[in-house]
């Protein structure tokens, strides 16, 4: 019970991509600052699978934890392949949006002017039901 309460702590933040944009789970800015107390402890993808490799084996012995241990096997092996191709556990950084200059979204003004509609389309229209 408190191995699987230490593994959804570890596991319910989400580590930021390389590439492209992470979306942040509802409330996880306070379970980030948790882990990223630790440090490597739990920044640290060899670490991780050495403690979910831990927690599978007394879970074995049990028939009704069976699957439980797949689990968290299947999750060792993962973070082990993680691991060896370097890859790390990164905190989401809210950066603070920078608002955009008005002058600089505007490279280059137009050098042609509007469209118009031709001359006898642009004479009044006479008023109906006055």
């Amino acid at each position: 019970s408190a191995a699987g309460v230490l593994v959804c702590l570890l596991e319910y933040p989400r580590s930021k991509r390389t590439k492209g944009s992470t979306m942040e789970r509802c409330g996880q800015k306070y379970l980030t600052a948790v882990v990223k107390l630790f440090g490597p402890l739990t920044r640290n993808y060899y670490i991780r699978a050495v403690l979910h490799a831990a927690l599978a084996v007394p879970a074995g012995f049990l028939l009704s934890t069976i699957l439980g241990t797949v689990c968290l096997g299947i999750a060792s092996g993962i973070y082990l392949l993680a691991a060896v191709r370097g890859e790390e556990w990164r905190p989401i950084e809210q950066k603070p949006r920078e608002r955009p200059q008005v002058g600089g979204t505007i490279k280059q003004p137009p050098s042609n002017p509007p469209p118009r509609p031709p001359p006898d389309a642009r004479k009044k229209q006479p008023e109906v039901g006055g």
